[in-house]
């Protein structure tokens, strides 16, 4: 379960919708619009796959640019338990206990949880004792909030490198690479196989790395803003109450800062090459160095038949996979 829920914490390594996907356990998912593909590498070396319907939260209304963004975060985590919870399974071979119903709303809430006590409570302790040790300013001041924004970082950082020692999730980076070398393949070249996907770059715009800089960099800077705004007009009654309201503010915020990263690593995907676009990409492509690991052939392959598994009647008559099969 745990590893599960560590993988869930990695799912906006993903890349965003058009064609994408994510790494899961021995294998990648690909999405294309209402249906994603999953692709596994069983323990004999035989690869299975399978296509299944994507849940969506961002329809008619909530489709809309700069609302779109946080239904979308949370369907890419409801998506990701079931591709992981998938994947698991085939490995296994069918022994792994099936996520749904409440167990998918509990995964869910665990990851969620661990993410919140991670990336928001923790960094705000921390820059308490910097507040205690005399070298930052109270929660009304620009200090504080930095002090939040450097361990946010460090704290991310640092769960990527942690967790890229287990082996396991050493090859959940492969498949993460192989991933992305496809789907530059896909984008750039009139074949698609193994040689040419190989011969690519394991590091890709769209990578959802960049999103959660992005969400790392906007929460630093409307929490240096609206939480010491918030608090000139009003503050609470007790230092325990006013640091309360702080974390609730912030928890409040990743709807906006979510939906404004969305429209951001959108741009910054559609955004054509030269020194803007350079600069923009340049921060998400180095975590990706973290995120990623050089994929084998048989990482490729894999990502290979989940790519032509999402594509379906559209795949192009040049997209050369190994054999496999399909799961019914």
């Amino acid at each position: 379960m745990m590893q599960k829920v560590f993988l869930l914490l990695l799912l906006l390594l993903g890349k965003c919708p058009r064609v994408g996907g994510q790494a899961v356990m021995e294998g990648v998912m690909m999405r294309n619009g209402a249906r994603y593909a999953l692709a596994v590498r069983l323990a004999d070396g035989s690869i299975v796959s399978e296509s299944l319907p994507w849940f969506s939260l961002a329809r008619g209304f909530w489709q809309k640019p700069f609302l779109r963004g946080f239904p979308v975060l949370i369907e890419t985590m409801i998506n990701g338990i079931k591709a992981l919870n998938a994947s698991a399974q085939r490995v296994a071979e069918g022994e792994a206990e099936k996520i749904e119903g409440w167990h998918l709303v509990l995964t869910l809430c665990i990851a969620l949880g661990m993410a919140v006590a991670l990336f928001v409570v923790t960094p705000h302790v921390l820059s308490l004792g910097m507040q205690f040790l005399g070298l930052g300013g109270a929660v009304e001041g620009l200090s504080f909030h930095l002090w939040d924004g450097f361990y946010k970082c460090a704290i991310f950082v640092g769960y990527i490198v942690a967790i890229s020692c287990v082996p396991d999730i050493k090859r959940v980076f492969q498949f993460h690479g192989a991933e992305h070398k496809v789907i530059h393949a896909f984008e750039h070249c009139p074949e698609i196989s193994v040689t040419t996907a190989s011969a690519m770059s394991r590091l890709h715009p769209r990578c959802g790395t960049t999103f959660v800089l992005f969400v790392i960099s906007i929460s630093i800077f409307l929490h240096a803003v609206l939480v010491p705004l918030l608090l000139y007009f009003w503050t609470p009654e007790g230092a325990v109450a006013k640091h309360v309201l702080t974390l609730v503010v912030k928890l409040a915020l990743i709807v906006p800062i979510s939906a404004l990263a969305y429209e951001l690593i959108r741009f910054a995907g559609r955004m054509q090459q030269g020194v803007a676009a350079t600069l923009l990409r340049a921060p998400g492509l180095a975590l990706q160095r973290l995120t990623t690991r050089e994929p084998a052939q048989e990482h490729i392959e894999v990502a290979l038949v989940a790519l032509r598994e999402a594509l379906g009647d559209q795949s192009p008559e040049m997209l050369l996979t190994p054999t496999y099969s399909r799961v019914k």
